[in-house]
């Protein structure tokens, strides 16, 4: 059911992509939607993953530095049968991770020293084994899909809004682009962009928490380690960029937004542990 409901997700996106730009710019302004998505999906899956590390501040971290880490990463690689992933440090007090990479083969996940510090085994075995659900989902990729259109759709409007100031666009059959669909369109179509990514986001972190769950045999692990996310975010928040916050376990954000913003990229951290807790009650 999570699958579908994001392919429709990703399907609104893509048509709100294109009928944005045919309202606005008529074929014309359609065919060049399409080639901004094009590009832009391009260089998602090819450099998402370097992107997002680099903005991180991630530091690849051998077996010999992080034996913990390797170890535990190891047995769930073989639980999960996925290639190990590339495992990198974040150099920050507040416990977090993240996976990024375009598929298993060239999949990375990151930790922060918080979370290795804060952790026991067996929470960091739920949180690790959540990342590895969203490499095997090819979460990441839809992530980076969903975002990249969401881009367009904003970079699109934002040309549009442009061009009505000195005239507006007019298509080969001399069809005005402009009028009070495409005005209406410039302002609301970024903001209906940006509430479908939400959404594929939230869905994506419900469906990696049952992954995990079922990955590591139970999801004990994974709540306790999720009710310490939240905790230690409310006092310790992150330095880094907004444009990575979705990829994160936890939104690293103060505890206002994590909690309680219509705008956050993930699930309210109640609801999270709640599922969980019910897959144990239905087991």
């Amino acid at each position: 059911m999570n699958t579908f409901k994001t392919a429709m997700l990703l399907t609104a996106l893509t048509l709100l992509l294109l009928f944005g730009g045919q309202l606005i710019g008529g074929q014309r302004g359609m065919t060049f939607a399409l080639v901004i998505a094009v590009v832009m999906n391009g260089v998602a899956y090819f450099f998402s993953d370097k992107i997002a590390l680099s903005m991180s501040g991630a530091q690849p971290v051998s077996r010999e530095e992080s034996p913990r880490l390797y170890q535990i990463m190891d047995r769930l690689c073989g639980m999960a049968h996925l290639p190990m992933p590339k495992l990198y440090l974040i150099p920050e007090a507040a416990p977090n991770a993240f996976a990024t990479g375009r598929n298993p083969k060239n999949a990375s996940v990151a930790v922060t020293a918080g979370l290795m510090q804060v952790m026991t085994d067996e929470e960091i075995e739920g949180v690790l084994a959540h990342e590895l659900s969203h490499v095997r989902n090819y979460d990441i990729l839809t992530a980076s899909v969903a975002a990249t259109i969401a881009g367009a759709i904003t970079h699109l409007a934002m040309m549009g809004r442009f061009a009505m100031i000195f005239g507006g666009y007019r298509d080969d059959d001399n069809r005005g682009g402009g009028g009070l669909g495409a005005l209406l369109m410039l302002f609301l179509a970024p903001l209906a962009a940006v509430f479908i990514q939400l959404a594929i986001s939230r869905q994506r972190e419900f469906a990696a928490d049952a992954s995990a769950a079922q990955i590591v045999g139970h999801p004990f692990g994974l709540i306790r380690a999720l009710e310490k996310l939240g905790a230690y975010n409310k006092r310790i928040p992150m330095d880094t960029n907004p444009s990575t916050s979705s990829l994160y376990i936890v939104a690293p954000l103060s505890a206002g937004s994590v909690f309680s913003s219509p705008l956050n990229t993930h699930p309210p951290l109640e609801k999270r542990i709640a599922a969980l807790q019910n897959m144990v009650i239905t087991r």
